[in-house]
């Protein structure tokens, strides 16, 4: 998931962990529906975990965006009873942006998707670490 202020983008790998695919955007409204529309994508998909972005200053320090993003994996964890793996999501926003841009997609079409592109590029680069160990 990359989770933003006002989207969540949500990816989901492929049965055997190998890639990942877009599935949706979720429009934020308040944390109770959130959290309901998380927990019927983790039903429908049979979710045994959630890697969420974990934004981080290009220092590598936590800022108040990392500090709310760790609030809400504990959130999940409690409400949904799925770990929650938290993922460096520094650039990933901006690979996206690139990509759909080099894709030829307009502005429009690009804010619609960026988040949810976003979220392939974090839950992409946690199921790559796992293949190189």
């Amino acid at each position: 998931m990359d989770v933003g202020e006002r989207t969540i983008g949500v990816a989901m790998s492929d049965p055997l962990g190998y890639t990942a695919q877009g599935i949706t955007t979720i429009r934020r409204k308040n944390l109770a529906i959130d959290l309901a529309e998380i927990k019927k994508i983790c039903d429908e998909y049979s979710v045994e975990s959630i890697v969420m972005g974990l934004p981080k200053n290009m220092n590598g320090t936590i800022g108040p965006s990392g500090e709310k993003a760790i609030e809400l994996s504990k959130i999940l964890e409690e409400e949904l009873h799925v770990p929650v793996k938290l993922w460096d999501e520094r650039l990933t926003t901006v690979a996206a942006h690139k990509a759909m841009i080099e894709a030829d997609l307009s502005r429009a079409k690009r804010k619609k998707i960026v988040d949810k592109i976003a979220a392939i590029y974090i839950l992409q680069g946690y199921l790559d670490s796992l293949s190189n160990k």
